[in-house]
């Protein structure tokens, strides 16, 4: 059911907002102030006001993935878009000549009835499409695969819950214990799984959906565990309240029938404000790189009479969901530099970089070509410093949560860059994690601006490294 919810909802959306436009046309030409519309005519103009409530509905974020919502809040989020709309439509459509010069006439303000009409036409149907969703996942009907992390009280508790709410869609399939003596008091109706440290590979076997928390216990460093485990798995996690304080700020509450499950590690950042960076992404970087091309090509220049060598350096790293792709930067250390060492890490003063090199460091100079990149859609202006796959791999045995930087685009700059230096041991990369997760876990416009507008201050000061 996951697979077709998206698909039902554009469906659904696209009848409702036709009969509400059509049904607003007839009324308009039954009030006489649209003389010249005629039905077939009121039709092909509904198919294109449909593209802009499409846009509008996707831009925020309707047809995200959200496997569980209230009624409530899909009428709420309903009447914000629709509203935003209508305001939108209104100030188009505004003769400024007349409008502003004249009382509002009955024709204009036919407005409000559209938006009744919207409201409650498409209100209806995402009601009634939730409504007869429900009653299937009542029945059994496209429920998703889940476990229950502990084995003790807490999580009987917690299976009974979702057993007396089966609109929340979860079929558990099993416990899984922390620790091995916590096994010993399963229910004998539901089957012990195994233990966390085997989660990765009962939730591919099992082909979990979501994995819940129901610990007896607190523990900061089962749930790091926990979450480890499900780095690079398609998985919810959710956990009960009682463990909000352990994990706060990295989670979202959701509720349905007065039962909460938290969210651990959610997508915070709204569905248009994503749509907004990568468009931002992309149009910034051809502007800029159209700029640049003079300074680029006596960069080039300059590398060349500097040292022997290519002009560009391209190189492996992991960028979003562990995916490989080849980032560009212009060459700043001698041919060949790891050719003896192998991957290493740079330093401050490192004897590899040539001397124009260290200027272009300084000046963050080196990253420009990596605007190609940030196109193609490997990469973003803001986000976690992409890493070679060679030390992701150290880093995730090493360091808990270390794949969760993984989740998003990694970034020409970024809150862990301007705030940190050279990674030169595990603990740097340590707290160079904690900025990451701190920009996860704060995602928003306004602080990718803050970063941008601190990498700059860095570049003209020349105070990169």
């Amino acid at each position: 059911m996951k697979g077709i919810k998206k698909p039902i909802y554009i469906l659904t959306d696209f009848l409702t907002i036709e009969a509400a436009f059509i049904v607003w046309g007839q009324i308009r030409l039954f009030m006489g102030w649209s003389s010249q519309a005629t039905l077939s005519g009121t039709i092909q103009l509904s198919l294109f006001i449909y593209l802009f409530w499409l846009g509008l509905f996707t831009f925020f974020g309707h047809y995200k993935t959200w496997y569980t919502r209230s009624r409530t809040d899909e009428v709420l989020k309903t009447f914000k878009t629709v509203t935003i709309g209508m305001v939108i439509i209104f100030l188009m459509t505004v003769d400024i000549s007349q409008d502003l010069s004249r009382p509002i006439t009955s024709s204009r303000a036919m407005i409000a009835t559209y938006w009744l009409l919207m409201m409650g036409f498409v209100g209806f149907g995402r009601v009634f499409t939730e409504t007869i969703r429900r009653r299937l996942l009542i029945k059994g009907i496209g429920v998703r695969n889940a476990i229950i992390i502990g084995c003790g009280d807490k999580a009987r508790e917690l299976h009974q819950r979702i057993v007396d709410a089966p609109a929340l869609g979860y079929r558990i399939l099993g416990y899984v214990a922390p620790n091995l003596p916590e096994s010993l008091d399963v229910s004998s109706k539901t089957a012990f799984l195994g233990e966390v440290a085997d989660l990765g590979i009962l939730i591919d076997r099992h082909k979990i959906q979501e994995v819940l928390i129901g610990l007896t216990n607190r523990s900061e460093s089962i749930l790091e565990g926990i979450i480890t485990q499900c780095e690079g798995h398609a998985v919810g996690i959710k956990i009960t309240p009682d463990h909000y304080d352990i994990i706060v700020g990295q989670a979202r509450i959701n509720q349905l029938y007065g039962f909460p499950l938290i969210e651990i590690l959610p997508e915070l950042m709204p569905t248009w404000e994503h749509i907004i960076k990568r468009v931002s992404d992309i149009i910034f970087s051809l502007v800029i790189l159209l700029l640049f091309l003079p300074f680029g090509i006596l960069t080039a220049l300059a590398i060349k009479l500097d040292s022997k060598g290519p002009v560009f350096y391209n190189q492996r790293r992991v960028g979003r969901n562990g995916k490989i792709y080849t980032m560009m930067k212009f060459r700043s250390m001698r041919q060949d530099a790891e050719k003896m060492t192998g991957p290493v890490w740079a330093t401050w003063d490192d004897p590899r970089v040539t001397k124009f090199g260290r200027f272009m460091r300084r000046t963050r100079l080196d990253e420009f070509p990596q605007l190609i990149n940030v196109i193609k859609g490997d990469m973003s202006w803001v986000g976690p410093r992409p890493e070679r796959p060679h030390f992701v791999e150290q880093f995730k045995e090493k360091i808990p949560l270390y794949a969760r930087r993984l989740h998003i685009r990694p970034g020409i700059t970024g809150w862990a860059q301007i705030k940190g230096n050279y990674d030169q041991s595990i603990d740097d990369v340590k707290q160079k994690l904690n900025f990451d997760l701190f920009y996860l876990e704060n995602m928003s416009l306004s602080l990718d601006l803050k970063i941008i507008l601190n990498t700059l201050y860095v570049m003209l000061s020349s105070r990169g490294h």
